[in-house]
């Protein structure tokens, strides 16, 4: 049982209450296996706690929980400060703060509601080189701008951007592509072709790196790496393929070869070869450099 209890019907009328004025608790409450402190409240607060010149209300435990906060339909927990820290959360081992949240909002909100100030709504900081000062694991939306301090560091390959492909099959990664008379992009059928537009990007351990144009449609879209390095299906068999090689569109579907003839060449160069083939059909790396 409780040494000590409480109760008030009444709102304006605490239920215990304790007053200090010479630098002593006001109210202690230890228990060695129990609560320390239990406030219930029907309509006003369970536990209230003031300090002109410290702390208003500490929980410490070895085991458990040093405070909890529950509601219905208000604040679990509540922190406030005019001039320091409204809430603040340490742990030597785990997570200082943990959030979590079943419903269509966000876990954590933070909003700075200064509209003529500089601060930060949300900031993070990692001391050291190593490791992140953030972490996000699934997609992230930025709805105005992004500025950058430093390097932006991507993990893929080429520069892709998303184009409308005519038909609604979806081709190959590798595949080469040029531009048919709408607009679209269609599988290459023919040598020297200078409607040329690039590679499906996303073949081999090739990924893109990033990719423009991304937006919702109803037309078929995918991405054609228009810059850096991809996997491209190649067809020796107008030539074997050395390391440094011109490719450009073949007669083969979605293939491109080497090529024989510089000047013919000239606007259906796709880009370089970065692996060799020396015979029949395969998947190698190349340079995208469309001239």
């Amino acid at each position: 049982m409780a040494n000590l209890v409480g109760t008030s019907n009444d709102p304006n009328v605490a239920a215990v209450f304790g007053e200090h004025t010479a630098g002593q608790a006001a109210v202690i409450g230890q228990s060695n296996n129990g609560r320390g402190v239990l406030g219930v409240s029907e309509a006003g607060q369970g536990v209230w706690g003031a300090s002109s010149s410290s702390t208003g209300v500490v929980g410490v435990s070895k085991s458990g929980w040093g405070s909890s906060g529950e509601s219905e339909t208000g604040l679990g927990v509540l922190g406030k400060s005019k001039s320091g820290v409204g809430v603040w959360g340490a742990s030597e081992t785990n997570e200082a703060i943990h959030a979590e949240t079943n419903s269509n909002i966000a876990a954590i909100a933070a909003y700075n509601l200064n509209a003529a100030g500089t601060g930060f709504a949300l900031y993070g900081k990692k001391e050291g080189d190593a490791g992140f000062a953030g972490f996000f694991d699934g997609n992230v939306w930025v709805s105005k701008k992004l500025s950058v301090g430093g390097d932006i560091v991507l993990a893929n390959a080429d520069c892709a951007e998303d184009f409308d492909i005519a038909g609604l099959a979806k081709v190959e990664p590798g595949t080469v592509m040029v531009i048919d008379s709408e607009g679209a992009l269609r599988e290459s059928d023919r040598a020297y072709d200078k409607r040329v537009a690039g590679v499906i990007s996303g073949a081999g351990n090739f990924k893109p790196g990033i990719v423009l144009d991304k937006q919702e449609s109803s037309n078929n879209r995918m991405p054609i790496a228009l810059l850096g390095k991809v996997y491209c299906k190649v067809d020796a068999s107008y030539g074997a393929i050395e390391v440094g090689d011109l490719l450009m569109t073949s007669s083969t579907p979605g293939h491109a070869m080497k090529t024989d003839d510089p000047l013919k060449a000239f606007g259906a160069v796709i880009g370089k070869a970065l692996r060799p083939l020396e015979a029949g059909q395969g998947l190698i790396p190349i340079l995208i450099a469309l001239q």
